[in-house]
C-alpha cells in the first residue's frame, strides 16, 4: 500500500499553508516592514495605508506572530495577572480594570487563579515568568520565598493588589484589609451591637479583617467577635448555611460581618426564608459594595472598595514602567468607605 507522503492530503481536502506577513505585503503592494509596523507601531502609518493593510490583513484571515515580534524587541506585549479565583465578582472586577486599560495600550492579559494556595502561585510565576510576559500583578502581599526569590531575578514589573503593605516586591495598589474590618466593627459597636461574629476563610486578607474588628471591639472593652470559618470560594449557600449554624452554636450573636457580599447575601436569604428578621434579631454586612449588595432584601451595609479601579491602577503602573516613564506612587492606597443600607 502506498503511503501518504507529508505534503499529499486526503481526497476531497484543500491544502493549508498558514497566511504570512510576505503575503499580506505582496497582496497590499507595500514591503514587510510596512505590515509589520501596522501591526506593531500603527501611529508610525500614514491613515490610508494602515486601513488598506488592515483590511487585507481581515481579509486574508493574517495572524501575527506575537512571539517572533517579541524575540525581536525584547517584549512580548503581554501582562499576566494572578487571582484566588475567576469564579468570583469580587475579584472579576479587577480583571475587568485591568485588561480595559491594557487593552487600550495595546497589551494581551493572561490570567490564572491560584484556589488560595501559595504553591499554585509559584507554579503559576514560574510559568508565566517562562513565556516571557512584560509584567505580573498578583493579588495580595503574602507569597512564598520561592516565588519573591523568582520575581527578584526575573527584572519584570510586578505590582501586588488587593493590600498594603510597606515593603512590596514592586509596586502596589490596594486598601488597608486591617482598617477596614477596625472600621467596621466601630461602625456596628455605634449602631448599639455588642455580640458580633466574623464570617469568612482563612486566607490572610481575610484574616486582617478579622483582626481589624477584633481590636475595635477590644478597644470597647466588648465581647470578643467569633470566627466562623467557611470554605473558601464558597458563596450563597455557604451564606445560607451560615446562618443555621450561628442560631445553633452562637445565639448570643446580633452582628455579622461577612468577608464579602456574596456570602452576606445568602445569609440575607436564608434569613427571610425562616421569618428571621434582618436587623432586629441579626445584623448583616458585607464587603466590597458588589452589584448584589443593594438588590438583596434588605439591602446590604458593606465596606466599599473599588476592585475596577484596583485594576486600571496597576494597568496603568505596569504600562509606566514598560515605557520607562517614572511611577509618580509605587504604593497606591485607595482606601475604602462604610456604605450604610437597611441590614444593619
Amino acid at each position: 500500500m502506498k503511503r501518504k507522503t507529508a505534503t499529499e492530503t486526503s481526497p476531497g481536502t484543500v491544502p493549508v499553508r498558514a497566511i504570512t506577513k510576505e503575503d499580506v505585503a505582496r497582496a497590499a503592494g507595500v514591503s514587510h516592514i510596512t505590515v509589520s509596523r501596522v501591526i506593531n507601531t500603527p501611529e508610525k502609518v500614514s491613515p490610508a495605508t494602515r486601513a488598506k493593510v488592515e483590511a487585507f490583513i481581515a481579509s486574508m484571515g493574517y495572524i501575527p506572530n506575537l512571539l517572533a515580534g517579541g524575540l525581536a524587541s525584547r517584549r512580548t506585549r503581554i501582562i499576566a495577572a494572578i487571582v484566588p479565583t475567576i469564579s468570583h465578582s469580587i475579584f472579576a472586577e479587577t480583571v475587568r480594570g485591568l485588561s480595559e486599560h491594557l487593552s487600550g495600550e495595546r497589551y494581551q492579559l493572561l490570567l490564572g487563579q491560584t484556589n488560595y494556595s501559595e504553591d499554585a502561585e509559584t507554579a503559576l510565576v514560574e510559568a508565566f515568568i517562562g513565556r516571557r510576559v512584560d509584567g505580573l500583578v498578583l493579588t495580595g502581599v503574602q507569597h512564598s520565598a520561592r516565588t519573591r526569590q523568582r520575581l527578584k531575578t526575573a527584572g519584570i514589573p510586578v505590582v501586588e493588589t488587593w493590600d498594603l503593605t510597606q515593603r512590596p516586591i514592586d509596586m502596589l495598589v490596594g486598601f488597608d484589609n486591617h482598617d477596614a474590618g477596625r472600621a467596621m466593627g466601630d461602625y456596628l459597636y455605634r449602631k448599639g451591637y455588642r455580640q458580633m461574629a466574623f464570617v469568612g476563610g482563612e486566607d490572610p486578607r481575610g484574616m486582617a479583617r478579622f483582626s481589624g474588628l477584633r481590636d475595635a471591639l477590644l478597644a470597647q472593652q466588648a465581647a470578643e467577635p467569633v470566627h466562623i470559618k467557611i470554605a473558601l470560594g464558597s458563596f450563597l449557600h455557604a451564606g445560607r448555611e451560615v446562618v443555621g449554624r450561628l442560631l445553633a452554636d452562637h445565639p448570643q450573636v446580633d452582628a455579622a460581618f461577612f468577608s464579602n457580599d456574596v456570602i452576606a447575601a445568602g445569609a440575607a436569604m436564608e434569613c427571610l426564608r425562616r421569618g428571621l428578621q434582618v436587623p432586629q434579631r441579626l445584623a448583616l454586612a458585607g464587603f466590597a459594595n458588589l452589584e448584589i449588595a443593594p438588590e438583596v432584601m434588605p439591602a446590604l451595609t458593606t465596606v466599599q472598595i473599588s476592585g475596577h479601579q484596583i485594576g486600571a491602577t496597576a494597568a496603568s503602573m505596569l504600562v509606566a514602567r514598560l515605557n520607562d516613564e517614572g511611577v509618580q506612587q509605587p504604593i497606591c492606597d485607595l482606601g475604602y468607605c462604610i456604605i450604610e443600607r437597611e441590614s444593619t
